[in-house]
């Protein structure tokens, strides 16, 4: 399989890079690009407290020396550009404005597109990357949690420092790109530059709406590496929207088709990713929509025959799997899986007829029995009709001489 190669939307964008299993160099035939095996990461929290609006909008004035004035109003307590704001309340994500912006009202929304300068660095001081325009959409997981959560917080033009632990920043395996060491906490140095509404789906071209999508996807990914599932679903899902939307633009078939293959592997990733989330309805639905649309795709087969057998559907699983392997006959990976579930199915089969032959109390024995005692049965009901034929027999004679006597 090749492996799939970083796109962006607009020329001169720049946006949260991803781990690709081309520079990870986890690769194999099924699982290139879009499957991974993940280490497993206790203290991942896929679903974050709901955001408190905590402070953070209108800030301290300065005085003409330069020095931080406290703000009187009573109404509306502000936060002092000095000023920590725990953001989600667990000592883990940090807030501090070191320049204000202009005034709460100019705060992003979800959903619009977010410009952003930021320097990344260890809280040590050494400075690991710097992005003067980093874009994305806010609240769709384009990048790590740390900004995500923050930037929501910001006003146009405010300048902030922001303490991040590593469960909302790269977490326990780091990043390669940019070169970020496991469990590391960071200080983020955030200037938001611009915000506006996103772009009409309807309206866009087709190469900028394959190029969204595969963004989406991507980010889908890291966060399927990083064991981040729930989040992992939900930019595959985002993908999905933007293959599926309705457009007012002309497509060509050449452009349709390479849609189609992005939102089947959106649904071949989300599968992976329910799978890891034990959600084993979602995730069988998630293969029958990406065989809707290509009937012999092997990795959606690979996974509906993974499902299956996990619901205990050993033959169906059996025969979607032997169907992959027929369309992929020389693909170890499914050779090994169809192999452990006939092997599953023949001893669970073993275990129903032991059971089988116990509650019966050994039906084979029981009936050797019972032919025994109908051959039996059938013997004496014969000797019994034998004597009784020569019982009436002996009768008739004799009434026959008792007869004649008479007369």
């Amino acid at each position: 399989m090749m492996t799939e190669k970083e796109e962006t939307i607009e020329a001169g964008e720049s946006h949260d890079t991803v781990l690709t299993a081309e520079k990870s160099g986890r690769t194999s035939l099924l699982d290139s690009g879009e499957d991974f095996e993940m280490l497993d990461e206790d203290d991942i929290d896929d679903d974050p407290p709901p955001l408190e609006d905590a402070g953070g909008g209108k800030q301290s004035k300065r005085d003409e020396s330069g020095k931080t004035k406290a703000n009187t109003d009573t109404d509306t307590p502000e936060v002092s550009m000095e000023e920590w704001l725990d953001v989600l309340g667990n000592d883990q994500l940090k807030k501090k404005v070191v320049e204000a912006g202009k005034g709460r009202d100019s705060r992003p929304q979800q959903g619009q597109n977010v410009k952003i300068h930021v320097k990344t660095s260890l809280t040590d001081g050494t400075l690991l990357e710097e992005q003067p325009e980093l874009s994305f959409t806010l609240g769709d997981g384009d990048v790590i949690q740390a900004l995500d959560l923050t930037v929501q917080l910001m006003e146009m033009e405010e300048k902030a420092l922001v303490q991040a632990g590593a469960k909302y920043a790269y977490g326990a395996l780091g990043s390669i790109d940019p070169e970020i060491p496991p469990n590391a906490e960071l200080i983020l140095e955030v200037k938001l530059l611009e915000a506006t509404d996103a772009p009409d789906l309807e309206l866009l071209s087709p190469v900028k709406r394959i190029a969204l999508a595969g963004q989406k996807r991507e980010r889908g990914n890291t966060h399927y590496q990083h064991g981040a599932y729930a989040f992992a679903v939900n930019s595959y899902s985002i993908a999905l929207q933007i293959t599926e939307s309705s457009s007012k633009v002309d497509i060509t078939p050449e452009e349709e088709k390479e849609l189609m293959d992005v939102k089947v592997k959106c649904l071949n990733n989300m599968a992976a990713s329910q799978l890891k989330l034990d959600h084993y309805d979602a995730a069988l639905k998630s293969c029958v929509s990406a065989l809707a649309h290509q009937p012999e795709n092997i990795k959606a087969l690979f996974r509906m025959g993974k499902v299956l057998a996990l619901q205990g559907e050993y033959a169906e699983a059996i025969r979607t799997l032997r169907k992959a392997l027929k369309l992929e006959p020389s693909n170890k990976t499914i050779h090994a899986e169809l192999s452990k579930l006939v092997k599953r199915h023949s001893e669970q089969k073993g275990a129903e007829q032991a059971m089988y032959k116990k509650m019966l109390g050994n039906p084979a024995s029981g009936s050797s029995s019972t032919q025994k005692h109908k051959a039996k049965s059938s013997w004496g009901l014969s000797w019994k009709w034998l004597f009784g034929a020569t019982a009436v027999a002996i009768g008739g004679i004799a009434l026959s001489v008792v007869i004649a006597a008479r007369n």
